[in-house]
């Protein structure tokens, strides 16, 4: 249909009406919001000569979505969150806010209530007999390079078959496996001892691997290890690292990959004595640089549905 009905009046009426626009009552940000992007819905629409037959389908397939619990996975594998991120260092250059440990996405597989040790954390929980064992250490420092004591360094990663504690399919997995959290002394340093991830794939059969399929891409991400850095003093800091020579690293169907994020994996002997299942091992050294705040707040919070769970 070459007609175009976006700019009649009765659209406009339209539009307003479904924000609410008119009424003092309400939340006048939500109104906003609801206005723009149903103008741009309707603008793409018309603009597209989308049919109702393709509109039912695009209600349906969020049906779906919301359905198998996958809205935060979407959110990733369209870019949505790395383009928040973008936004985010674009605010830190204007902000003249430079350094420190590039941020990246969270991903929606994060759960609050890991155990806090201090210094130290053995979190591999459960036995893994297709994962080698890894270290991963490195000291927090604040912007001035000096170590941040008291910091809280939260690590979460999947295991060998691609799955995290909380959310295995399989329910193999106990609480918090592969999940910790430690809080630096005075010399800032932090140490995970685990075993090595590997990449994963969305759900075969989910709504995202069902979009991304008529998209002809793939949902697969490499093998990485999530962070969460906070301190009183700093912001906090979301990012995640890479496991070099990964063949995803730079086709990561999520986007979170960042050249600084590839840290080197070095092999080495002694895991006996720190109590790892093999004495040669893996280690990762992974120094984290934490950012001033922002006029005395931290403006890296944010707020989103997350798991949590108790120890």
């Amino acid at each position: 249909m070459s007609v175009k009905v976006f700019d009649m009046k009765e659209v406009q009426d339209l539009l307003s009406a479904a924000a609410n626009l008119g009424s003092e009552e309400g939340n006048g940000r939500a109104k906003q919001i609801t206005h723009r992007l149903l103008s741009d819905l309707f603008k793409a629409i018309d603009d597209l000569d989308m049919t109702p037959d393709e509109i039912w389908a695009g209600v349906n397939y969020f049906n779906r979505l919301g359905r198998d619990g996958e809205a935060a996975l979407l959110a990733a594998g369209l870019g949505l969150e790395k383009f928040l991120d973008i936004r985010m260092d674009a605010q830190d250059r204007h902000a003249d806010i430079h350094g420190g440990t590039p941020r990246t996405i969270e991903g929606p597989l994060y759960v609050a209530g890991a155990p806090l040790r201090d210094g130290v954390a053995k979190i591999d929980v459960d036995a893994d007999e297709a994962a080698g064992p890894l270290v991963i250490r490195g000291t927090v420092t604040g912007p001035d390079g000096k170590p941040v004591a008291n910091a809280v360094v939260e690590c979460w990663h999947a295991n060998s078959n691609g799955f995290y504690s909380h959310f295995d399919p399989t329910g193999a997995q106990s609480d918090f496996n592969l999940r910790g959290a430690v809080r630096t002394g005075q010399d800032g340093k932090y140490e995970f001892r685990t075993l090595m991830p590997v990449g994963y794939g969305c759900p075969p059969h989910g709504s995202t691997q069902q979009l991304l399929n008529v998209l002809a891409r793939h949902g697969n991400r490499p093998a990485h290890v999530h962070f969460f850095v906070t301190s009183d003093n700093f912001r906090k800091l979301t990012t995640q690292i890479n496991i070099e020579g990964d063949p995803l690293i730079w086709d990561d169907f999520a986007y979170a990959t960042r050249e600084e994020l590839i840290p080197h994996v070095v092999e080495k002997t002694g895991g006996a004595a720190l109590g790892l299942k093999d004495d040669v091992y893996k280690e990762i050294e992974f120094d984290i640089a934490l950012t001033r705040l922002l006029e005395g707040k931290d403006n890296q919070l944010v707020t989103r549905q997350r798991t949590s769970a108790t120890a």
